[in-house]
């Protein structure tokens, strides 16, 4: 089976064709700039490469775009876009409605358009990737695969607020989570490397990028997670403040912000952005660290310090912990925060291990501590593209 996956922006198309057969990728690549005139088309595929500026006037022409490259002969990636059997979507925010990955039927869009309200930046292109390859493969299943559904289970204790209940039951006001995709993939590669079932596995699992979050998983399910009703809250991320004192925006507003303009601050201009006053690149803080910039090293040390509090908060609240697993760009390749992570974790049993760190990077997965330590710490690099693709060839199939 080949599977077809899209993951679409306000102004991008990701995706990802697969051959199930073996999890092979046949190719990958994304159209940036969507709807301007300096539209560009990337493709990888059986070690080549191509960049070429495309005519991607809005995401039904993007979509065809990319549809008649796969099919284009200099490439030989498939020979029709008939071989393509099902099409897999990333799809931001599912509500409470959708708890699982699901074929794609007027009901799920109108859930899709409903969740709008709770994900504005990312389900309404969401939906306009559904709807151009829909039509551009009218005949094969589309699947929706959403990030929040890994993280439906967590319970009431977790995802409520403490606010007026009309506030939850009116307005949906809870914790949603995110990067579910990616914390179920991590979630269920650790359990084989731990020779667990993947209903037996406790771990905490950090997705660590631009955008950062953590989970606690007991016996395989979410049971809690950093981020809230929106992907604001938790960790200190690229240029998201994470964790504060929802007092703080009150106390702006009477100092002349908008709410524009707190919420640009606080999406696009906190967290490591906003510490340092450099950059929210982790790799440049680094740099600017050994430069003797405070300001990058303060940033580091709070980036750190709130993953190393969360991992001992769910510590406190697992039945015990199997594992804490890292990935996403930080990750899987920043060995220096790693190393920071493992260090202060040894109160609960992390014994850091120089010689693993350094050498499980580009791509490998292994442990960052020491054999024997009480609590394992590892790198396991993501793919959310290979879990929609999964999720799409087994509703297909037939699967639930």
């Amino acid at each position: 089976m080949k599977v077809f996956v899209v993951n679409c922006g306000s102004s991008s198309i990701k995706y990802q064709l697969f051959s199930m057969t073996n999890e092979i990728v046949m190719a990958k690549g994304v159209i940036e700039r969507v709807g301007t005139d300096g539209a560009q088309l990337k493709l990888e595929a059986d070690g080549n490469k191509l960049e070429v500026d495309v005519d991607a006037f809005d995401h039904t022409a993007a979509i065809k775009i990319i549809l008649d490259t796969l099919v284009d002969p200099r490439f030989k990636i498939i020979d029709s876009a008939d071989q393509i059997e099902g099409v897999g979507h990333r799809v931001v925010h599912g509500g409470e409605e959708a708890e699982k990955s699901a074929r794609i039927t007027d009901e799920l869009i109108g859930i899709i358009e409903k969740n709008a309200e709770l994900a504005p930046l990312h389900n309404p292109p969401n939906l306009m990737g559904i709807r151009a390859a829909m039509d551009a493969i009218p005949n094969v299943p589309h699947v929706a695969v959403f990030d929040t559904a890994f993280l439906s289970t967590l319970p009431p204790k977790a995802y409520r607020y403490a606010v007026p209940r009309e506030w939850y039951t009116k307005y949906h006001v809870r914790k949603y989570g995110f990067h579910g995709t990616s914390h179920r993939y991590v979630t269920l590669r650790a359990a084989d490397l731990l020779g667990k079932g993947a209903d037996e596995v406790n771990l905490v699992t950090c997705h660590l990028g631009n955008g950062c979050s953590m989970t606690a998983v007991e016996r395989g399910r979410a049971i809690d997670h950093t981020m809230g009703m929106t992907p604001l809250e938790g960790l200190v991320m690229g240029t998201r403040c994470g964790d504060i004192d929802p007092a703080v925006v009150l106390y702006m507003e009477g100092r002349g912000y908008s709410p524009e303009d707190i919420d640009k601050a606080l999406n696009k201009e906190s967290g490591l952005r906003g510490v340092s006053g450099l950059s929210n690149d982790m790799r440049d803080l680094l740099k600017h660290r050994e430069a003797g910039k405070r300001g990058a090293e303060l940033a580091i040390d709070m980036f750190v310090y709130r993953i190393v509090k969360y991992v001992g908060s769910y510590y406190a609240v697992l039945p015990n912990v199997d594992a804490v697993v890292l990935t996403g760009g930080i990750g899987e390749h920043s060995t220096p925060v790693r190393w920071m992570v493992c260090e202060q974790l040894q109160a609960l049993g992390a014994i850091p291990d120089a010689d693993r760190n350094d050498s499980t990077i580009g791509g490998k997965t292994g442990p960052l501590t020491a054999n024997g330590a009480k609590l394992p710490v590892w790198c396991i690099p993501t793919n959310e593209e290979l879990m929609i693709a999964r999720d799409t060839r087994r509703i297909v199939a037939g699967g639930h």
